[in-house]
């Protein structure tokens, strides 16, 4: 959407000025009206042409700010003086010219969620709604501590997660790069050798040499063939149908799928359970939720469970059907739903599979090191022992 610029003045006579997205001028009129702005100008802004790759913020930094601006609220500062402080003391410019955005956001009179919502890249639609909520209950403190909480826990999630995939892929990285270099570097010097011996050699090593002669023979070709495949695959899996059909396997998978269902539940019923707790409808917790799944297969059965409660029926029935969700998790949600406490029992959900997500991960490293180390002593001692077969026949000839 394209960015206007406006100027005005409130109903107590201050000018104030900003800028805002919006589909055309009609729209940002509107919502400047029911704002209680009166519009003296309104005009297209210039786009900024810059090649820049991501924000240059991560997660983490936002977590940071969430929790300090929390404390700071909490302790009854004004809130633009808290954007102040904080944008000045900040380690990351680049939030820091953020806050520093938000800041002049509502000094102009915009609220603090909306000036949020002008930077979706670095606050997402369930910060923004959560701390709409908050402003409009009048309780900005206490949601600011339970956002900072959410997204703490849900950092924390995502680290296990990634340090379970992190240690095994390093190790297959290196066993490839091992097997790779010796193939190309170390093979042809025994091929060399044997050459001149004028033998029939065992059939291990004639395989290895093989492996080896084509390696370097169509070494370019298999490298720009991987990287291809790799782009096709990474393009596929963007694709809708790719994207579904890879996070259903992801699922079922016998390795990494205990995991990724765990981690998945864990994050949809902090995620319901917060944005509930923090007063935002169920209908809209359920959609923001869905967005922020990770995973098709269960993006879908959310969206389900939309039309379900719409249509005056439960969260559960779609659940169900998914096939994600163990009859555990439905039964207590349907237990919530049932009492009124919808919001805690998620939340209660949330916290035995963070527990268990733990224990997933610690089961999937104990799993996968010894089959890996197993891997990399049968392909390069195999190699070795192609190379030194020849050599145990010369031996045994003299």
């Amino acid at each position: 959407m394209p960015v206007f610029e406006y100027k005005g003045k409130t109903l107590a006579g201050a000018a104030v000025q900003g800028s805002l997205k919006a589909k055309t001028k009609a729209d940002l009129e509107r919502v400047l009206r029911q704002n209680r702005i009166l519009v003296t100008s309104i005009s297209k802004k210039a786009a900024d042409i810059q090649i820049k790759i991501g924000t240059g913020i991560k997660k983490i930094d936002v977590s940071r700010f969430t929790r300090q601006f929390a404390t700071m609220i909490g302790a009854g500062l004004p809130m633009v003086q808290c954007l102040d402080i904080l944008s000045s003391q900040m380690e990351n410019k680049e939030l820091a010219k953020v806050v520093s955005q938000v800041k002049e956001g509502v000094q102009g009179g915009s609220t603090l969620s909306e000036s949020l919502s002008r930077h979706p890249k670095v606050f997402d639609q369930l910060y923004t709604n959560m701390v709409e909520a908050g402003e409009i209950g009048g309780a900005l403190d206490a949601i600011l501590v339970r956002l900072a909480l959410y997204r703490e826990k849900a950092d924390q999630l995502v680290r296990k997660v990634k340090g379970a995939m992190v240690y095994p892929s390093v190790i297959m990285f290196v066993a490839a790069a091992v097997t790779i270099g010796m193939l190309a570097f170390i093979v042809p010097v025994f091929a060399k050798m044997f050459g001149g011996l004028n033998a029939e050699l065992p059939a291990p090593t004639q395989i290895v040499l093989s492996i080896s002669n084509f390696l370097k023979a169509n070494f370019l070709y298999l490298f720009f063939g991987t990287l291809g495949l790799a782009g096709l695959f990474l393009w596929w899996k963007r694709t809708p149908a790719g994207a579904l059909l890879f996070d259903k396997v992801l699922l079922s998978s016998p390795v990494f799928g205990n995991l990724v269902r765990k981690s998945s539940i864990a994050r949809f019923t902090r995620t319901l359970g917060t944005l509930l707790s923090s007063g935002v409808s169920i209908l809209e917790a359920l959609e923001i939720t869905g967005k922020t799944a990770g995973n098709l297969v269960i993006a879908n059965a959310i969206n389900k469970s939309v039309v379900s409660i719409a249509e005056g029926d439960t969260i559960t029935a779609p659940l169900k059907e998914s096939g994600v969700f163990p009859p555990m998790v439905t039964q207590m949600i349907s237990v919530g739903e049932k009492t009124g406490g919808l919001d805690d029992m998620l939340n209660k959900i949330a916290d035995f599979y963070d527990e268990e997500v733990d224990e997933a991960v610690s089961a999937l490293t104990s799993i996968i090191e010894p089959v890996i180390i197993v891997l990399m002593g049968v392909v390069i001692g195999g190699i070795l022992i192609a190379m030194y077969l020849p050599m145990f026949d010369i031996i045994g000839k003299i």
